[in-house]
């Protein structure tokens, strides 16, 4: 059979000059402009209870292929992802010491179709805590208890194995239970009555958490101390629902002094939400920056009671309901996922633990093949990867990330979505300006109607936008590496590459590969105290001025 080869070229055209002031320097950044330090593993990510057995393999088979991808965001930061292991099926899994496989779960499609709503794990499932090396783990007990009067034993049984498992170098924090804001109200079946309230829940959680601690004094003593034992709390789902944080605060919910970090979970929209589209939902950085704020908000109720407590998104993804095709597993989420994370960290956030699970629409790779989807590096992890080596390495040079506010400059007011259809930040080290990302989230088709034929490309002009960057401070002369995250548009799931290199399972199992095809090494110069780079529609980029970037 002949093989047919369809080429999209990039065509692109002017466009008016969307300028920022950024100064070169930390303290002289315009009051107005918020600054945050993300924590190390800044980039890190939450797998699905049920999944996670095919994210991570068992010591006799481990999944190679996702411990690559994760070594490739340690080594632009310095730390390998931090992994939450949670989610709604923590609250439905039951331990059975007789099981002799790890997990064994039923779907229930009336529940959900993406992932078992009655589960039981046995002493094997605990092995994949062992296959990534340098890797710390959160755990996540079952609170919800799903109607099954195991539950309380579950608890006890799995405190010890767990914590005999992980110990002090695989330990992150513990949790218990996800997302309890949405026990009385689930639409997968409420499991508390519907007069439950904080108080209620402030004091379930403070039993059972003292009761695994009382696991752990008797299993793994050497677990204890502050640095070793605590929790993520209150995981709740978002800011609007039935339970509040600030008053499971109010009501003692860290009577004992053991949240960690404070960990909230976000998502733009539902996967099924009326309205949901790639260029209106996720490529809009004034819904993300709305939706990121409330969770600000929220926590600036609860931290002045609470000094040095630090906030993460515990699980965040573009569409809950594992997302949406098309959308989700596009680069257009990619895209939006830069604009995502380091929006979180300008405001303070220190941490974001992107969720993901078997066969999910909005994960960053899928572990194994399935009747429903193929192993293979997926759109988000570009994004992933991309936010990774904007930070640098946060274990030797923490950074700090400013949000930069655009304008237009010479467009006669035509140029409409500045500030909403783009974003840019600055990183700073030492106080000094190091890398800018400019993220482009003007959706692009890359065929026509974004119909995924690649024999029927767009014949619309790719247009080209030029970002002017005040660098006062820096001399004329001076030099920005461009780095640039491509693809040949916004509805694109595949040929993505960051600065050149591509991270596909199928080229050598997630790791880097240089591509010869794509041009790299690109610079802009600063000239009378400004830089200046053109940036496509549906594209990201950073200017790099610092000389810690690794190169591969």
């Amino acid at each position: 059979m002949a093989s047919l080869f369809c080429i999209l070229a990039l065509s692109s055209a002017a466009t008016a000059t969307i300028v920022s002031n950024v100064s070169s320097a930390f303290p002289f950044i315009a009051a107005d402009i918020i600054v945050g330090q993300p924590l190390d593993g800044f980039v890190s990510f939450s797998i699905e209870f049920s999944s996670f057995p095919d994210f991570a393999g068992n010591v006799s088979n481990p999944n190679k292929f996702s411990n690559n991808l994760l070594n490739n965001l340690g080594y632009f930061t310095g730390t390998k992802p931090y992994i939450r292991v949670g989610g709604n099926t923590q609250d439905y899994a039951i331990y059975n010491p007789n099981l002799t496989i790890a997990l064994n779960g039923t779907i229930n499609a009336t529940r959900s179709p993406d992932y078992p709503t009655t589960i039981e794990i046995g002493q094997s499932f605990f092995e994949s805590y062992l296959t990534w090396p340098n890797v710390k783990f959160s755990h996540g007990f079952n609170m919800g208890g799903n109607h099954d009067d195991r539950q309380w034993a579950t608890l006890i049984q799995t405190a010890e194995i767990a914590c005999k498992t992980l110990g002090k170098e695989k330990l992150y924090w513990w949790e218990y239970g996800n997302e309890p804001d949405l026990f009385a109200t689930s639409s997968q079946g409420p499991v508390r009555p519907s007069n439950y309230n904080e108080s209620d829940y402030v004091t379930e959680w403070l039993a059972a958490t003292r009761a695994i601690k009382g696991v752990i004094a008797e299993y793994c003593p050497d677990m204890l101390g502050n640095d070793t034992y605590g929790y993520l709390a209150p995981s709740f789902a978002g800011v609007g629902n039935h339970l509040k944080a600030p008053l499971t605060w109010a009501d003692g919910l860290d009577a004992d002094g053991t949240v960690r970090y404070f960990s909230t979970h976000n998502y733009i929209s539902g996967a099924t939400s009326p309205g949901v589209t790639l260029q209106g939902t996720l490529m809009n950085h004034t819904r993300t920056r709305l939706s990121v704020d409330a969770h600000v908000s929220e926590f600036a109720q609860i931290s002045p009671s609470a000094p040095g407590l630090v906030q993460i998104m515990g699980e965040t993804n573009s569409l809950y309901n594992q997302g949406k095709p098309g959308l989700s597993n596009s680069f257009g989420a990619a895209l939006w996922g830069i604009d995502f994370n380091l929006y979180c960290a300008s405001v303070g956030i220190g941490r974001v633990h992107m969720h993901m699970g078997t066969n999910y629409r909005y994960a960053s790779w899928q572990p194994i093949t399935t009747d429903l989807a193929v192993v293979g590096t997926k759109a988000p992890y570009y994004g992933n990867i991309a936010v990774a080596a904007f930070l640098g390495n946060l274990r030797i040079e923490p950074v700090r990330v400013a949000h930069l506010d655009l304008e237009t400059s010479g467009d006669n007011g035509t140029e409409t979505a500045v500030g909403v259809q783009d974003a840019a930040y600055g990183a700073y080290v030492d106080n000094v300006l190091t890398r800018i990302m400019v993220i482009n989230m003007r959706a692009y088709n890359y065929t026509l109607n974004g119909t995924g034929d690649l024999c029927t490309p767009n014949p619309t002009p790719r247009v080209a936008r030029t970002y002017n960057f005040g660098v006062d401070g820096f001399e004329d002369g001076r030099e920005a590496v461009v780095r640039r995250l491509y693809a040949n548009g916004s509805d694109a799931i595949t040929g993505i590459t960051w600065d050149g290199i591509s991270y596909n399972y199928e080229l050598d199992l997630g790791k880097p590969v240089r591509l010869r095809n794509v041009t790299t090494g690109e610079k802009v110069t600063v000239k009378n105290g400004v830089v200046e780079v053109a940036v496509p529609d549906s594209q990201a980029v950073v200017l790099d001025f610092g000389d810690g970037y690794r190169e591969l």
